[in-house]
């Protein structure tokens, strides 16, 4: 486990996932009696938090050097959550010493790296996947089977809002490290959360076949975790339009600068001609066809109307897990009984790909078209905009 001293790499990998994973026993297989169990290996360069890190939580091995952890065949599974700059270089490592591999996104800087990467995976032969957490969520699992129903009929749109207010880091210290405002260091608001959008959008409703997207950054002088001033060069927030697969239209708002005021941090309002829902993390109210209100526009009149008491909790009918945990039992099973995995480096390749034309649309003021994409696609068939930091300057 490489990163693990990093928020997401500690709390949901290491603390919710891997270590949960181990107190439950292992993670059960398709017999539905044999577990196989995991033992981790904390990787990182600061001996000192791995050793706090492995007496806190019991566990027996640590190391400052990947490459030896890489060579030892003990360590079956390479995974990684370092900053985006650092991962792909360690992930081609992980590659050319056969190991199974399990990333967060994005899994490289560029579409060409990342799609370099799933090529390279595919043809050294090592199992590989990439955190969909979104997909895990109660909220867009209860949205899921609302699609695979048919509950909304012809789905027509999805409108979507994320984000919340990361303070400057002045007078409050910011809740996001200052990397991600950064644009050499590989932040930016675009290159985080749409390859997330990606894997949303082409899961649930279809793929996203075009990208409109207005990129800005609103702050533009941030305070470090030293106290230090920076100049943000990377965006704080997006605004965009994706056409999907189908017909659908699906507009998402991402900001690290909005206040919040709606239930939850994300929320997604779906329509259809049957129904619409509203799920976000956790909650999901719908709204069927012969349960809608007939509003009339009037603007002399104030309107008294509950429409928020016009719509329906959906019930979970089920226990959810960690989003996180799920994904990585089913990985897991992908690597010791070759159990099915979608969510692999292609997938992951897509969402960069996004990412970077979604920076293009917002550098040229238009919309993009999104290619398809294969493993078997030489890259030169396949229109790449080059590396994301070419365009910083026209954010």
């Amino acid at each position: 486990m490489n990163g693990v001293s990093g928020r997401m790499g500690y709390r949901q990998h290491l603390v919710r996932s891997i270590l949960a994973i181990r107190e439950q026993g292992g993670v059960l297989l398709a017999d539905g009696e044999t577990r196989v169990q995991v033992e981790p290996i904390l990787v990182g360069r600061s001996e000192k938090k791995l050793a706090d890190l492995a007496a806190k939580h019991g566990i027996e091995h640590y190391t400052t050097n990947l490459d030896e952890a890489l060579a030892d065949p003990r360590w079956e599974i390479y995974s990684d959550f370092l900053v985006t700059k650092a991962r792909a270089a360690a992930i081609k490592k992980a590659i050319a010493a056969g190991k199974a591999i399990y990333t967060e996104k994005p899994t490289a800087e560029s579409f060409e790296e990342a799609l370099e990467l799933a090529k390279l995976a595919a043809d050294a032969g090592v199992k590989n996947g990439v955190v969909h957490d979104k997909l895990y969520l109660p909220g867009l699992q209860k949205l899921k089977r609302l699609i695979d129903s048919g509950y909304f009929g012809r789905i027509l749109s999805v409108r979507g809002e994320f984000g919340y207010w990361v303070f400057e880091g002045d007078w409050q210290p910011a809740q996001r490290p200052s990397w991600n405002y950064r644009a050499e260091d590989g932040g930016g608001i675009i290159v985080d959360m749409f390859p997330h959008w990606n894997y949303v959008l082409e899961n649930l409703f279809g793929r996203v076949e075009s990208v409109y997207a207005k990129a800005v950054t609103e702050i533009p002088e941030r305070v470090d975790e030293h106290g230090e001033s920076y100049q943000a060069t990377a965006d704080d927030a997006a605004y965009a339009i994706f056409e999907l697969e189908g017909g659908v239209t699906a507009q998402l708002n991402s900001s690290w600068t909005t206040r919040v005021n709606r239930d939850e941090l994300v929320e997604f309002q779906v329509d259809g001609t049957h129904g619409s829902a509203v799920v976000g993390l956790f909650g999901c109210k719908i709204q069927p066809r012969n349960a809608t209100p007939k509003p009339v526009w009037n603007p002399d009149l104030a309107d008294e109307h509950d429409y928020a008491g016009d719509w329906i909790e959906s019930p979970g009918n089920r226990d959810f897990q960690n989003g996180f945990k799920e994904q990585w039992e089913e990985f897991i099973r992908h690597v010791v009984e070759d159990a099915p995995n979608e969510f692999d480096f292609l997938a992951g390749a897509r969402g960069v790909l996004l990412a970077e034309e979604g920076l293009r649309s917002n550098a040229e003021g238009r919309r993009i078209e999104i290619p398809v994409v294969a493993l078997d696609a030489p890259l030169e068939t396949v229109e790449v905009p080059g590396d994301a930091s070419e365009l910083t300057g026209a954010r």
